[in-house]
């Protein structure tokens, strides 16, 4: 223990998780050092100005509010007085091969216009399905996010086997959840590709994800006035005056421990920093790979937790209004099930991807220069495999492709606009956050490999070591990793409650 008798927690990295950990912990009292690899804090909600244009490397959308809210609400805070947050309209508009155009919308009378263009029954249907996904999402707040459920069998001892069974529908795919309801194979492809939120495939997913679309729905969908970023600037703020130390290029190279339990950690520049509590926001193998010796047998234990896809990101500046967009925008393949196995399966780019646009100059022209707007394009991509590696000209050719597309489907001469260009592969993403195989979300969303599930918070090596992000449950997405910073300030409480 420190002088004051509070435990003293090093949390390393601060994406989200991180920060969400530093925040509920300081909140309760105990000192904290909170330690970054990179120049700024965030983690993979970073930003990049270029050439006048401000480019959100990471997160576009934010949901749930709420979790964050309720960060500084236990603090004595207002979030308002940190982050400013506005609603999208239409949530996203999605682009069909055919030419057609479907927006979904929080306005239940547009919504109803919209999808009566795709058949009489087609609105009905839908109010069905989006009834089945809210008793998903209230079924699933109401324990395994409340109560920071790790595993199956917590899962099933805090429900009951019945409801377990009944409650999460899990003997369907997310796909087979969502064709229960819902007969258009348009709307069949929108709501699949709710996915994206987890970075896994709808036909390998449990039906449990079909809760995101009433998250969605039901929360609202928003934008962080002056970009995605402002979050995590906010909730730096908050942390500062909540007394965390923070350090940034401050890398850890390893945990130190002893009978058990950690000790300290050891940075980059041979400094040490002692340790009563340590919270890791590096996805559980990258750490036990980069910060221990001889930890194969863990490694292997998570193994079921493989990664999620990556992506290939294209931050484009262009000197051209494409008034077609809205804010969040998708472009659909015309195989969706060949799209899904080329990344998940065959471990191979997709010859005709779908592609997810974001537009943030609808919502805020202020992030491009005059008569200029950004187009951030991500289509999802396998996560590095040395199996299946890919070389750099075959990322090159996957640009190639998308961009062809994006002009097929209406964005004429993209490729002549473009003033201003970032472009990221798993390589990168790999490189700047230690993530797995240069996954985006953490561990994949798969029945058949681990029920949808991922690793537990509490570390299974070290009694004192815990781990916060996507690669542990509730999972990846933005508010998905703050939440998962407050479960582990509640797992931390009581197990000193058990001392």
């Amino acid at each position: 223990m420190n002088n004051n008798n509070k435990p003293h927690v090093v949390v390393i990295g601060a994406g989200l998780g991180g920060l969400s950990a530093a925040i509920s912990l300081a909140t309760e009292g105990f000192s904290v050092d909170l330690l970054e690899k990179n120049d700024k804090v965030g983690g993979k909600l970073n930003v990049l100005e270029k050439d006048g244009f401000s480019f959100d490397l990471g997160p576009s959308i934010l949901t749930m509010p709420h979790i964050f809210r309720k960060l500084f609400e236990r603090a004595g805070k207002n979030m308002d007085d940190y982050v400013s947050i506005e609603s999208v309209e239409p949530h996203w508009r999605n682009f069909f091969e055919d030419g057609s155009t479907l927006d979904l919308s929080s306005d239940p009378a547009r919504m109803k216009q919209q999808l009566d263009r795709l058949g009489p029954n087609t609105a009905k249907e839908f109010e069905q399905f989006l009834a089945y996904s809210k008793r998903l999402c209230e079924v699933t707040e109401e324990g395994y996010f409340a109560q920071g459920l790790d595993s199956f069998w917590e899962l099933l001892r805090h429900y009951g086997p019945v409801k377990s069974l009944q409650e999460f529908d899990v003997f369907r795919s997310m796909d087979q959840g969502v064709r229960r309801f819902i007969k258009d194979p348009k709307l069949v492809e929108v709501l699949n590709y709710f996915i994206k939120y987890v970075g896994s495939s709808p036909y390998d997913a449990p039906a449990l994800m079909n809760l995101l679309p009433y998250i969605q729905f039901g929360y609202g969908l928003w934008y962080v006035k002056g970009g995605m970023y402002g979050m995590a600037q906010g909730l730096q703020k908050l942390a500062l005056e909540l007394g965390v130390t923070i350090r940034v290029n401050a890398e850890v190279a390893e945990i130190q421990h002893h009978a058990g339990r950690a000790t300290a950690v050891s940075l980059a520049d041979d400094s040490v920093i002692a340790a009563d509590i340590i919270v890791s926001n590096m996805e559980l193998i990258p750490a036990y790979q980069k910060l221990f010796t001889d930890q194969d047998k863990e490694i292997r234990r998570l193994e079921k937790f493989a990664p999620s896809c990556s992506g290939l990101v294209l931050h484009l500046g262009v000197d051209k209004i494409y008034p077609q967009l809205a804010h969040h925008n998708f472009f659909y393949s015309a195989h969706p099930r060949e799209h899904f196995k080329a990344i998940f399966h065959d471990h191979r780019l997709s010859e005709d991807p779908t592609i997810y646009l974001v537009a943030p100059c609808k919502s805020d022209p202020e992030q491009a220069p005059a008569g200029c707007e950004i187009i951030k394009i991500l289509p999802h991509i396998p996560h590095l495999d040395p199996e299946h590696p890919l070389q750099p000209e075959d990322y090159a050719a996957m640009r190639e492709r998308v961009l062809l597309k994006l002009e097929r489907m209406g964005l004429t001469d993209l490729r002549k606009h473009i003033v201003c260009e970032e472009t990221w592969t798993p390589v990168d993403i790999q490189q700047r956050y230690y993530s797995n195989q240069g996954s985006i979300y953490g561990v994949v969303a798969d029945r058949f490999k681990n029920l949808g599930f991922k690793n537990a918070q509490r570390s299974k090596v070290l009694k004192n070591l815990y781990f916060v992000g996507g690669s542990v449950n509730p999972g990846g997405g933005m508010p998905m990793v703050t939440l998962s910073g407050q479960l582990v300030r509640d797992k931390i409480l009581a197990d000193l409650g058990k001392e």
